[in-house]
């Protein structure tokens, strides 16, 4: 399986992306700095600097900049990380 057919990947991937080229205040990147300990120990290589260091509270910042349903927005965000980190992590115990 590749990770690109997990759930949340249209998230994440962008995401590291992000982080490779240095950009740590995306969506994506948010996502993966909150997840960073879960997504490296099931095997996803994940550049640790510049990981935000509250990246939950800039997350929710950078959704009121951005939309009225930022609290919505936010949880479902989170359920799609949490969908790829349940994916990527049943993928690497089948191995």
């Amino acid at each position: 399986m590749e990770l690109n057919e997990l759930p949340g990947s249209e998230l994440i991937l962008p995401g590291l992306e992000d982080l490779h080229h240095g950009r740590n205040n995306t969506i994506g990147s948010l996502l993966i700095a909150i997840a960073s300990v879960r997504l490296t120990e099931a095997g996803l290589d994940i550049p640790k600097e510049p990981l935000v260091s509250e990246p939950e509270l800039a997350l929710y910042a950078h959704l009121q900049n951005e939309r009225d349903d930022a609290y919505y927005y936010y949880n479902a965000l989170l359920n799609s990380l949490n969908s790829f980190c349940a994916a990527l992590e049943s993928r690497t115990q089948r191995r």
